[in-house]
């Protein structure tokens, strides 16, 4: 059998379903163990895919290089349904992300701006169902730690006019990647995560100083009456995550037991039962 190293607050997992409890349901997340140790240089070079051989190196067994054409070349604008462009995507954002939201919101790491979350193509309206030439729409998600805001608007790609804005609290879309970056910093930076960090060393013989060292998978988590401590009480209302490490290179570390709530940087670990 595989070893895991325990500890107090942390736990390097191997080859194990470790079973989340969200709000109301239960989601069960396989974490291999060796499987995808490996997978990806330190630097971030392709895998080697290897195939089998015959005895001698030839015949039936050998695979021989693949050819891997390049993309095409993307234009500025899409027509119809496509999906939307790179310059299409930034375009709409700035749009999206105008001088007044921009100076008066907030961004997960605390800059200046609204945290972008996402841009869509949006569908289309009822009575353009049918109708080829219908405008091209896309649908800007951001959220404002300022005050907490989810912030979606729709911006004619056409006319560069947003055209409906709508606002809401208490909705938590899943995280994007510069949210669980920020927190992996926190829980890093934080005594709570003094298991983290010693697993991360006897996993690697390395220190844990930065995100960067590990692949992030993580939860919205919203409060659940009596799973937590007080101090995540307004998880749901606050933006609250909970992270699934990896060692690049190396095996999970269990930390699902610990929640960063985003919206004030703080971190707590969830009751035991």
């Amino acid at each position: 059998m595989r070893k895991t190293v325990h500890r107090h607050l942390g736990k390097v997992v191997a080859g194990a379903a470790v079973a989340v409890a969200g709000t109301a349901a239960m989601i069960a997340v396989t974490l291999p163990g060796t499987a995808g140790a490996d997978d990806t240089p330190e630097g971030g070079g392709r895998p080697v895919q290897q195939a089998a051989q015959g005895q001698d190196g030839r015949g039936p067994g050998r695979v021989t290089p693949g050819v891997v054409a390049e993309a095409p070349a993307e234009g500025a604008t899409g027509e119809g349904r496509d999906p939307l462009t790179d310059d299409e995507t930034e375009r709409v954002f700035r749009i999206a992300v105008n001088r007044q939201l921009f100076r008066s919101g907030e961004s997960v790491d605390g800059d200046r701006g609204p945290q972008r979350l996402g841009v869509e193509l949006a569908e289309p309206e009822a009575d353009e169902l049918d109708d080829p030439d219908a405008p091209r729409r896309a649908d800007v998600t951001l959220y404002d730690y300022r005050d907490d805001t989810l912030v979606t608007k729709t911006v004619n790609l056409a006319t560069g006019k947003v055209e409906r804005t709508g606002t809401q609290r208490g909705v938590q879309p899943p995280l994007s990647g510069a949210e669980q970056t920020e927190a992996a910093r926190l829980l890093i930076a934080d005594p709570l995560g003094a298991g983290l960090r010693a697993d991360y060393q006897d996993a690697t013989g390395r220190k844990l100083t930065s995100p960067d060292q590990l692949r992030l998978f993580a939860m919205v988590y919203r409060a659940t009456p009596g799973a937590q401590p007080a101090a995540l009480d307004r998880c749901g209302e606050h933006r609250c995550a909970r992270l699934f490490p990896k060692a690049v290179n190396g095996p999970w570390i269990d930390s699902r037991h610990l929640v960063i709530d985003l919206s004030t940087g703080e971190v707590a670990a969830l009751n035991r039962r």
